[in-house]
């Protein structure tokens, strides 16, 4: 796999979507289809379904993981193994359906090999897909859902324990004006399953009904 891709390669970033929903519908539908035909990355050999997405386009909460596992690899959805379901969960404690009231995606679109952490020529072929989901679904929130996500889409290393349940300001192309916070990742939280107070798990659901609070907020 090249060390760097060409901006010809990429898939480029949608066009503003106006408010008519046939149009709308129509650019979710070719979102999907350039995912499914894309060859930006090496990462498009050895997959099984391009993973793009699950839950409800016209949410005002998105969520953004890191890569789909095998699981979702197999079914072509995000978060449905034992994380994904243990996410649904926690939602579900605050009063949040995964399928209704949230818009999930990942930061890549197809499984790395081994289940191992995307490179940055990965997130790189992908980001202009992301870029279009961000457009699309217009969310009122971001969630980045484990460290992956905190670096792949705002460029911060490191540092996820320290930064969750923050609110910050998106900056540059796409994400200007936008209103995103870091959170756990589920996979974190099953290998640490305490929900004493103070826990990881206590921590993230204490995010989560910051951000129901806030949703509801209007």
């Amino acid at each position: 796999m090249p060390d760097q891709l060409s901006s010809a390669s990429l898939p480029q970033p949608a066009e503003t979507i106006d408010a008519d929903p046939a149009t709308w519908k129509q650019a979710l539908v070719a979102l999907a289809t350039d995912c499914a035909a894309c060859q930006a990355c090496g990462l498009a050999q050895g997959r099984k379904h391009v993973v793009v997405s699950r839950g409800n386009p016209g949410a005002s909460l998105l969520l953004i993981g890191e890569a789909p596992g095998a699981q979702e690899d197999a079914q072509g959805r995000p978060f449905v193994g034992r994380a994904g379901q243990l996410l649904d969960r926690m939602l579900e404690s605050v009063g949040l359906d995964s399928e209704r009231d949230a818009y999930i995606c990942n930061v890549i679109k197809c499984r790395p090999p081994d289940n191992r952490r995307p490179t940055a020529t990965e997130i790189a072929a992908c980001r202009p897909f992301l870029l279009r989901q961000i457009a699309l679904v217009d969310p009122r929130l971001i969630l980045l859902v484990g460290a992956t996500a905190l670096e792949g889409v705002l460029g911060i290393k490191g540092g996820i324990t320290r930064l969750r349940g923050q609110w910050r300001a998106g900056e540059g192309e796409g994400l200007a004006g936008r209103v995103l916070m870091p959170i756990l990742h589920p996979s974190y939280l099953l290998r640490n399953p305490s929900r004493e107070q103070g826990s990881p798990k206590w921590h993230t659901w204490q995010d989560l009904k910051e951000v129901k609070r806030r949703l509801e907020e209007g």
